[in-house]
């Protein structure tokens, strides 16, 4: 039990408590993910520092005081907790300049509110061995770039472009005008063997319980499916992004030769 107590009560790295660390995060445009602040709270310093946050679209939720204690780890936080991200974001531009100035096709993945730190972390070391010229995410319902997900991507957070989107639906959108084939991982679709992916392709990978959205998966080009053969009928998001991600590298590698 002491030991557990002591766990419980280290602050993460990329977490940011008190108003006075979060008002000068917020300030000096630190790459943040999301801001809990407790519910309820109205002080004059907080409602500041929250509109300067909505101005520069920070996601920002209302929570019980219970969990920003837990949260912070016991710091002070006076009702107001900042989660940082461990490297800046990019934006779906510079995933799609890096892709031609290597003189390759767009080869990307977008992440339909994945929440779980350790699946982002791994998808992107995954894709960073693949081939991949970036990710795309949410802003909300999904995990951030935080501590967490450096850690599990062992390192290729560093080398990995990950974009954040208001709206992944039209995101998809402005990829296909560009030229990008969305390839779309649910059940019931086409045999992802029988898929070519070999020009601009982009797949997406759904959330962990609920699979990709109605919206999401109407604006998919083609929707891919893994043959299942156990009495589970879905994989963990990062292992089918891994396999959809390599079977694109292939047919990639074989173009290239």
């Amino acid at each position: 039990m002491k030991n557990e107590k002591i766990e419980n009560t280290e602050q993460k790295p990329d977490v940011i408590a008190g108003r006075n660390p979060v008002s000068e995060a917020v300030r000096s445009n630190r790459p943040i993910d999301k801001i809990l602040v407790a519910r309820g709270e109205k002080s004059g310093a907080i409602v500041g520092i929250l509109a300067k946050a909505r101005d520069k679209k920070i996601p920002v939720k209302e929570v019980d005081r219970t969990k920003l204690d837990y949260v912070s780890g016991g710091a002070t936080h006076q009702g107001i907790v900042a989660f940082a991200a461990a490297k800046d974001y990019s934006t779906v531009e510079d995933i799609l300049e890096y892709a031609e100035s290597r003189g390759e096709a767009p080869f990307v993945v977008v992440l339909d509110e994945v929440e779980d730190p350790h699946n982002l972390g791994a998808i992107i070391r995954t894709a960073e061995c693949a081939g991949v010229h970036g990710i795309i995410i949410p802003k909300r319902r999904s995990a951030g770039l935080s501590y967490t997900v450096a850690k599990a991507s062992a390192g290729a957070i560093e080398y990995m472009r990950v974009a954040r989107v208001t709206n992944i639906a039209v995101t998809l959108d402005e990829l296909k005008e560009k030229g990008v084939w969305v390839y779309g991982a649910d059940m019931d679709g086409t045999d992802y063997d029988k898929c070519d992916f070999s020009g601009a392709c982009a797949i997406v990978i759904g959330n962990e319980g609920k699979g990709i959205s109605r919206l999401v998966r109407e604006k998919c080009d083609v929707i891919v499916s893994l043959p299942m053969k156990g009495q589970i009928n879905s994989l963990n998001a990062s292992v089918a992004a891994g396999i959809l991600m390599y079977k694109a590298m292939d047919f990639k590698l074989k173009v290239e030769n």
